[in-house]
C-alpha cells in the first residue's frame, strides 16, 4: 500500500491577472496624466516668464534710448526727431548710447547712433516691435536692415503722446511735427498679445512717461568783430 500526500499548488486565475493588469494600467495612466499636467504647466509658466521679461527689456530699451537723445542746432538735418503713430508706428532719433545698450558690441566706439523703433509685420500673422541702429552719419547696414533686434512679438498697439510747450496752455499731442526739436516729455504705451496663463484675457497695457534732454544744443555763434582802437 502506497502512501503519499498532495502538494498545494498556488497561482493566479485569469480573472485575477486581468484585474491586476487593469489596475496597473490605471496607475500608469494617472502617473502619465499628472506628469503631462506638470510639464504643460511648467511650459506655460516659462512662456509667461519669458513674455514678461521681453516686455521689460522692450520698455527699458525705449526708455534708455529716449533719455540719451541728442539734438544740435548746427546740424539739424542729421539730428531730426521723427515720430509717427498709426498702424505701423515709428520712432527715430539720434542718441548717445551706453555700452550696455542692445547690440552696442557690433558698433565698437560709435556710441552716437541713430536708433529707430518700428512696429512691422512679423514672420507669423502678428506684428513685432523691432530696433535698428546705425552709427551717426553712416548708411544703414544691410544686416541691420534685414535682421533687426526684435524687442517684442505679438504687438497689438504702440502709441506715443508728446508734451507740446508751444500750445497755450501746454498739452499732450499725438503728432509731433517739430522734427528739429525734441519734445520735453513722451508718454508711450505698449500693448502685447494675450497672457499665456490667461489666453482669454488681453495683456495689460504698459505705459511709461519719459523726460528727454529737451534742450537743443545751439550752434556756434560767430565771434564778434573786434572793436577798432580809436586811441
Amino acid at each position: 500500500m502506497r502512501t503519499g500526500f498532495r502538494r498545494n499548488r498556488s497561482g493566479f486565475t485569469l480573472i485575477e491577472i486581468i484585474v491586476a493588469l487593469a489596475l496597473l494600467g490605471m496607475v500608469v495612466a494617472a502617473i502619465y496624466s499628472s506628469w503631462a499636467v506638470i510639464v504643460r504647466g511648467s511650459r506655460t509658466g516659462l512662456q509667461a516668464a519669458a513674455a514678461v521679461q521681453r516686455e521689460r527689456v522692450a520698455v527699458r530699451t525705449i526708455e534708455e534710448a529716449l533719455t540719451c537723445a541728442r539734438s544740435f542746432a548746427a546740424d539739424m538735418q542729421n539730428y531730426t526727431f521723427v515720430a509717427e503713430n498709426g498702424d505701423e508706428p515709428t520712432l527715430s532719433f539720434v542718441a548717445h548710447l551706453s555700452k550696455s545698450f542692445p547690440r552696442s558690441g557690433r558698433f565698437g566706439d560709435f556710441d552716437v547712433r541713430r536708433v529707430t523703433f518700428s512696429v512691422e509685420p512679423g514672420p507669423d500673422s502678428g506684428k513685432q516691435l523691432v530696433l535698428r541702429q546705425s552709427p551717426f552719419l553712416m548708411d544703414w547696414d544691410i544686416d541691420e536692415q534685414e535682421h533687426p533686434v526684435v524687442l517684442a512679438k505679438d504687438v497689438k498697439d504702440f502709441k506715443m503722446l508728446f508734451w507740446d510747450v508751444h500750445l497755450n496752455p501746454p498739452d499732450y499731442v499725438d503728432e509731433w511735427t517739430l522734427t528739429n526739436e525734441l519734445p520735453p516729455l513722451i508718454l508711450f504705451t505698449l500693448e502685447l498679445g494675450s497672457d499665456p496663463l490667461h489666453p482669454n484675457q488681453a495683456r495689460q497695457i504698459i505705459a511709461r512717461l519719459v523726460a528727454l534732454p529737451a534742450l537743443t544744443v545751439p550752434g556756434l555763434s560767430p565771434a564778434p568783430a573786434p572793436v577798432p582802437n580809436r586811441s
